[in-house]
């Protein structure tokens, strides 16, 4: 066979994982656009539902009918556009991450397969985890502190044009008296500037609730052992401090809340590191191919009467 013949046939599979890597990506790409179009019929629900905590604070600070604005025509539908996006990849991310996962499996070892597969369920699953914690805990908490320094608009209106009294109204909330001094400031929401911050929290709660998942998977590679995730523990409790001030708002709360439940995933993760070892050592040990320091160790150490016998011989 000439080297132009060789070089051919070595040419040609990578052709064929070029060829199926891109008609994976095809599939994943069909699946995104139909799970976009999918998110943008029930887009205006899904904003509804993200906006909740926002809607929620406004009523507690005394708004009985709380409102939102945009300033430009286009700004409604691309923040209906970007929720579309966003919530399109997820519901498009089983059908990906199936796509992906049929690319590199052929590549896998019986075991690898094993191992990997599990961490793609767990993956997703924890985002969710995140993303709900960020929901229905945090966002309301950060939305509180925010909007707890405006004054509520639709109530000064009212007050204002003498639609209602100052005696209509729970003392709490009859806190703007006319002022002829200064300029009020008061909170007018915009629509995609308010799902700006509860996405950005969704994202960055999902991201750190994957923790666990990745660590567990890099210390089933070997990249990673109990020992060395515990002797970094104050180092991650640093990092983790600064992540808590960089993605939450200046609220000690919600930066406290934020570094208790990063750090307790960080605890969960050494523990589930250390699962993995004892697991792994198991298997050795059934096989006969663990062998404990100790035991390395004695078999170094010299026989005081071959010694002996070998320095009579000597002499």
């Amino acid at each position: 066979m000439s080297p132009r013949e060789e070089i051919d046939d070595s040419s040609a599979p990578l052709i064929e994982h070029l060829a199926e890597l891109r008609t994976r990506l095809i599939r994943s790409v069909i699946a995104f656009l139909i799970g976009i179009v999918l998110a943008f019929i029930v887009a205006e629900p899904i904003l509804q539902f993200l906006l909740e905590p926002i809607e929620a604070s406004l009523r507690e600070l005394g708004d009985p009918s709380p409102t939102m604005q945009y300033t430009s025509p286009q700004e409604y539908l691309f923040t209906l556009f970007r929720i579309s996006m966003v919530f399109g990849f997820a519901l498009a991310f089983p059908v990906i991450g199936f796509q992906m996962w049929r690319f590199v499996a052929p590549g896998l070892y019986r075991q690898e397969k094993n191992a990997f597969l599990p961490f793609m369920i767990a993956s997703p699953v924890m985002f969710l985890l995140g993303a709900s914690f960020a929901h229905f805990v945090v966002t309301p908490l950060a939305m509180a502190f925010f909007l707890g320094f405006a004054d509520v608009p639709s109530i000064i209106a009212d007050l204002m044009t003498g639609l209602v009294s100052s005696e209509d109204l729970p003392g709490a909330v009859a806190t703007a008296p006319d002022t002829s001094e200064g300029i009020r400031i008061t909170f007018f929401g915009k629509v995609n500037e308010s799902l700006d911050i509860t996405l950005k929290f969704i994202i960055a709660f999902g991201l750190c609730f994957q923790l666990p998942v990745l660590l567990t998977l890099m210390g089933k590679a070997g990249l990673v052992s109990s020992g060395g995730l515990k002797s970094v523990r104050k180092y991650a409790v640093v990092g983790i401090l600064i992540l808590a001030a960089l993605v939450t708002p200046p609220d000690v709360m919600t930066q406290l809340i934020l570094f208790v439940v990063v750090y307790g995933l960080y605890e969960i993760s050494i523990q589930l590191v250390s699962w993995v070892e004892k697991k792994r050592e198991a298997a050795l040990r059934a096989e006969g191919l663990w062998f404990d320091d100790e035991d390395e160790a004695d078999t170094d150490v010299d026989d005081p009467l071959t010694d002996a016998a070998e320095n009579k011989g000597k002499s």
